[in-house]
C-alpha cells in the first residue's frame, strides 16, 4: 500500500481522510456502503480509543468496530 495510506483505526482525533478501499466482506462492504462510507468519501474521527471509533461522515456520527475500522484504508489530508 502507498506510504500515504493508513487504516482507519490509526488516525487520531481531529484527523480526516479518503476512504480508497475496504478490505471486508461482501455483507459488510455492502453495509459500509448503506451508512456512507464510500471510496471517495472523506471521513473525520471524533475519537478513537476504548472501544469503536467514532466518526463523522456526510454530516452523519457513525461508531465502528475497531476491527472494522482496522480494514477500512484511508488517504490522509492534511
Amino acid at each position: 500500500m502507498d506510504g500515504n495510506l493508513l487504516p482507519l483505526i490509526a488516525l487520531r482525533p481531529g484527523q480526516r481522510g479518503r476512504i480508497v478501499t475496504m478490505n471486508v466482506g461482501r455483507g459488510k462492504a455492502r453495509r459500509l456502503m448503506e451508512l456512507g462510507l464510500l471510496p471517495g468519501e472523506v471521513v473525520e474521527v471524533i475519537s478513537n480509543s476504548v472501544g469503536p471509533v467514532v466518526l463523522r461522515v456526510r454530516g452523519m456520527t457513525l461508531a465502528l468496530g475497531r476491527n472494522v475500522a482496522s480494514r477500512v484504508w484511508v488517504e490522509v489530508i492534511p
